[in-house]
């Protein structure tokens, strides 16, 4: 059971790291794909990972133009991690 909860907790720092590159690249300029298999990539990324930062969102306010909720999930993770595995 403590194996599965590692793995789970790995798999939602990856997709956390790949929400903030995703984000790096709209902050630079690079455009969501209209259509095809890199647009289904995008939206999956943001459907997996908004339900776990909407409410660390309300908690935390945005700070200028970061949203810090993102490193809140990152520690967050990080305790649990040192938790359970």
């Amino acid at each position: 059971m403590t194996g599965l909860i590692c793995i789970a907790l790995w798999v939602a720092t990856l997709l956390l790291l790949a929400r903030v590159v995703v984000s790096w690249l709209e902050f630079f300029g690079v455009r969501r794909p209209i259509v095809g298999p890199g647009r289904a990539a995008w939206d999956l990324l943001y459907d997996v990972t908004e339900p776990a930062l909407r409410p660390l969102r309300r908690i935390i306010p945005p700070a200028g133009m970061f949203d810090i909720s993102v490193i809140v999930a990152f520690v967050i993770i990080f305790v649990l991690r040192y938790a359970f595995c």
